[in-house]
């Protein structure tokens, strides 16, 4: 390869999402293509059940003269990435509202920590110095986010990797999140003074250099987030539904002119199925048996059919669905989720989560039989080193954004609102970007003018080291302990909906105990449904009757609830094939249980030994102290 025959090199993903972890030394690879499942033999877990880090992995591509892309490796010249990143949440501006939306219900926020003189706030701002990496097979401790502070404490922000290839490997930090004070407690969801958390975005550039020239490669951004809890789950909305939907009112990419039902219509319903392993409400609505049960092959034949015959089908489906554009609809409505406005009675018309615009048109189409009926079967994943580099460019960039929800945000827990706006953008996937060294503006006044905010020489326009981040709830944990379902609302409604973030922070799941209790040998065909039938508040190991008491549980524990992972359950029982089952809790969650231990009890009066089965209980009864269980236990009035 020659310098003259490259036309320009790029990074992608364009937009990286590394997620915290605090396995000291566990972790997996991000999904490269969109809909995967990170693939760890653990469930994402060490041996001391910690969760481990998400990695993403940047790759350098070329666009060749001649029109032809190719990967970059250190194979072929010297790759030279640098990366700066930022957590810029405490000194930045309170949660408010989403500031896109119209300006009668938008609030002004106030600076977080807004006691704080202008002279300290500068305290606020965990700002660790740029990092430089280059070569195969590298990693140091001269490659760590460890110089910025907080309050002059230094706070771990992640590192750099590479991998055999010279390509960018980005670790985010261990969850760690913490007060100024020690014993300090939060005090609400998402706006705790005093607090930082370790998750960070910024800018990753990279040089190339061949035959002692140096080409500079359009730059790319790291996003750290909290972990996926729902692994192999996905929004029914995600943020790429989001990105596409603005990119093609730019008219930065062209609308499709056919509708594809494989494409566009049945992956909503798939995972609004999938929904079913973590809201209870979803189940009962769209999950296995319902007639929205996207895994039927009788329910997509019927969803699929463009005949006139089913019309009737279609429209009746179609008019389940909130109205996008303009926005309107109630919680009787799908998406079962809640939408930017919930809770603070503002805006009926989106407390509830709307399907993008383009989304809708595809569904209005759906509905009116004017799209392709190409169902053959559930779509395969593409292979990753199978496509084209030009296809590995388009898959990387959109994977990492799929995984991330497209809603609610409020804020959100990923990424939120702000890449909704076009000021944000340079062109399809690629944020602007600052020049590089220049630190993000973090003083707008002491409130946040919307139309400050939506300016394009504002903070949503070009980007730099901690302004996606800053956006979100600080610390991450109590945002997650607060963004629950119907069931903790709304408790007296029939459903358990609708949900805030289900596939990421799950409300009532399928535990392991009773999945394998469900899948036991010559279990019932009746008690094998009554057990997956089973759905379990997921905070229930941290639940408590005092709010402040259940976010500030999840702080110190939130490594220690479960995590929903992809299972097989035998051949013939007559549930779905995968399903998401709870795994991982911390044994002393389960330890000392009662209940489960009556229920296997009972259960072995299936085997042929039952006498010996009556001594082994009897003798259990009488063998020393038991352990002592670490879940809530609450008496009469507490509760």
């Amino acid at each position: 390869m020659d310098a003259g025959d490259i036309e320009s090199i790029s990074i992608h993903p364009a937009i990286g999402v590394a997620r915290v972890g605090n396995s000291p030394d566990g972790w997996f690879f991000a999904s490269d293509v969109r809909g995967g499942v990170p693939q760890d033999p653990d469930d994402f877990r060490d041996s001391g059940l910690r969760i481990k880090r998400q990695v993403p992995r940047f790759r350098l591509y070329a666009t060749m003269k001649d029109g032809e892309a190719r990967e970059l490796t250190s194979d072929d010249g010297k790759i030279t990435w640098t990366v700066e990143v930022a957590n810029l949440k405490a000194g930045w501006y309170e949660y408010m509202f989403p500031m896109d939306l119209p300006a009668d219900i938008v609030r002004l926020p106030p600076r977080r920590n807004a006691r704080l003189a202008a002279a300290d706030r500068e305290l606020l701002d965990i700002r660790p110095s740029p990092r430089k990496i280059s070569g195969p097979d590298l990693e140091g401790p001269q490659y760590r986010f460890d110089d910025g502070t907080f309050f002059g404490k230094p706070v771990y922000l992640g590192e750099l990797r590479t991998d055999p290839e010279g390509r960018l490997l980005f670790f985010g930090g261990h969850g760690v999140s913490a007060p100024r004070v020690d014993g300090a407690k939060p005090t609400t969801f998402a706006n705790n003074d005093d607090w930082h958390d370790d998750v960070c975005d910024g800018p990753v550039r990279a040089t190339f250099e061949i035959g002692g020239v140096i080409l500079q490669a359009t730059t790319a951004h790291v996003v750290v987030t909290p972990p996926n809890y729902g692994p192999g789950l996905f929004g029914v909305v995600t943020m790429d539904d989001v990105a596409q939907n603005l990119f093609v009112d730019q008219k930065w990419i062209q609308e499709p002119n056919v509708t594809s039902f494989t494409r566009d219509i049945w992956p909503v319903f798939d995972r609004l199925s999938a929904h079913q392993w973590v809201n209870d409400g979803v189940l009962l609505m769209a999950g296995q048996g319902t007639p929205l049960d996207a895994r039927d092959p009788d329910v997509v034949a019927r969803m699929s059919d463009a005949s006139e015959a089913g019309a009737a089908f279609r429209r009746a489906v179609f008019a389940l669905f909130r109205r996008s554009d303009p926005p309107n609809g109630a919680n009787e409505d799908l998406p079962p989720f809640y939408g930017d406005t919930f809770g603070d009675n503002v805006d009926r018309k989106r407390e509830g989560l709307h399907l993008t615009r383009l989304q809708y048109r595809h569904f209005q189409r759906w509905a009116d039989g004017d799209f392709s009926s190409d169902w053959i079967g559930i779509p395969d994943l593409p292979e990753f080193d199978a496509l084209s580099p030009s296809a590995q460019c388009e898959e990387l960039d959109r994977a990492a954004l799929h995984e991330c929800l497209g809603g609610p945000f409020h804020p959100g827990i990923e990424m939120t609102w702000p890449l909704r706006l076009s000021t944000m953008w340079e062109g399809a996937y690629r944020l602007r970007s600052l020049p590089e060294g220049q630190p993000v503006r973090q003083d707008f006044g002491a409130v946040l003018k919307r139309e400050t905010a939506l300016a394009e020489d504002g903070p949503h326009g070009a980007t730099g080291p901690g302004s996606l981040t800053r956006w979100m709830g600080t610390p991450w944990q109590t945002d997650e302990a607060s963004c629950d379902s119907g069931r903790a609302y709304t408790p007296s409604l029939f459903l358990s909906t609708p949900s805030f973030w289900g596939a990421r922070v799950p409300n009532q799941v399928l535990p392991f105990e009773a999945f394998s209790i469900a899948t036991a040998p010559d279990q019932t065909a009746l008690q094998t449904q009554r057990y997956f039938s089973i759905r379990r508040n997921w905070l229930r190991d941290i639940d408590s009757s005092n709010y402040l008491a259940r976010i500030d549980r999840m702080v110190s524990r939130w490594w220690q609830v479960g995590l929903v992972t992809m299972k097989s359950p035998p051949s013939g029982l007559g549930v779905p094939d995968p399903c998401f089952v709870e795994t991982g809790r911390a044994p002393g969650m389960t330890n000392g249980d009662p209940t489960l231990k009556l229920a296997w009890n009972v259960l072995s009066l299936r085997q042929n030994d039952v006498g010996g089965l009556a001594i082994a209980i009897e003798e259990a009864k009488d063998a020393g102290p038991k352990p002592t269980p670490e879940y809530p236990i609450y008496g009469r009035g507490e509760v």
